[in-house]
């Protein structure tokens, strides 16, 4: 017959207070992580989302150089240069002068990633600058559509 103690010492695994223990640091530990998981993520949207508004706000602003420059030929009186439409920005613009050549200021409308469309809050020329609706006549600005604010109150249409 066996003693306990030789008993024991074959047995393997932890016990009862082992358990409990491991599994209340686990807890504490995954407690500790959601936050900052969701301020990363929140962060990684609003690195996003500046990196698209300029990109776009760019283009924009080249579309707008060559219309003044005369490299896109004549242009509507009420856009002011700029461009009818963000269309407009990937489908090319014909240069002036040329037969075929098109000139592409975007390879794509950016994904918005708070509302995770191509959609965008435009602003034309003629609009307030605090309007949230667009007049249609040219594209001179663009904003995220989202109603979120960021940590610092203010809201991300305002970027």
């Amino acid at each position: 017959m066996l003693s306990s103690n030789a008993r024991r010492r074959n047995q393997r695994g932890l016990t009862l207070v082992e358990l409990i223990v491991s599994f209340t640091i686990m807890l504490v530990l995954s407690t500790m992580a959601l936050p900052l998981a969701r301020y990363k993520i929140r962060r990684d949207k609003e690195i996003a989302l500046r990196e698209s508004l300029k990109e776009m706000r760019t283009a924009i602003d080249k579309y707008k150089d060559d219309a003044d420059a005369g490299k896109l030929g004549p242009t509507k009186l009420d856009t002011y240069n700029y461009p009818e439409s963000l269309d407009v920005l990937v489908d090319g613009v014909k240069m002036a002068g040329t037969v075929d050549v098109k000139k592409r200021y975007l390879r794509r409308i950016p994904l918005d990633p708070f509302t995770h469309s191509r959609e965008w809050g435009k602003r034309s020329m003629q609009d307030d600058p605090t309007s949230s609706s667009w007049g249609g006549q040219n594209v001179f600005d663009v904003y995220t559509t989202t109603t979120e604010k960021a940590p610092d109150g203010t809201s991300y249409s305002d970027w």
